[in-house]
């Protein structure tokens, strides 16, 4: 996520970005197994930039390697909240 900031000129260290993440454990089979896994970021930019990051939020996961090796095993829902400063 944080390459698809920067490329948008929105810093994201030091202590720019935060993420609370949670996994859904199941046993569809009767072997456990994660099904789902829930990001939520909450990201401090710079007045201005909100339309920017959210573009960059909204197509991320789309380069991001866990998404893409994970996708079709396991559903990811990512939120977030916006700070500007």
């Amino acid at each position: 996520m944080s390459g698809a900031l920067e490329a948008r000129k929105i810093p994201s260290s030091p202590n720019k970005i935060k993420a609370n993440v949670q996994g859904v454990i199941e046993a569809p089979d009767g072997v456990l197994k994660i099904t789902k896994i829930s990001c939520h970021y909450m990201l401090k930019i710079p007045k201005g930039k909100r339309e920017a990051a959210e573009r960059a939020l909204s197509v991320f996961d789309q380069a991001c390697p866990v998404s893409q090796t994970l996708k079709g095993a396991i559903a990811f829902e990512h939120t977030w909240d916006i700070m500007e400063y």
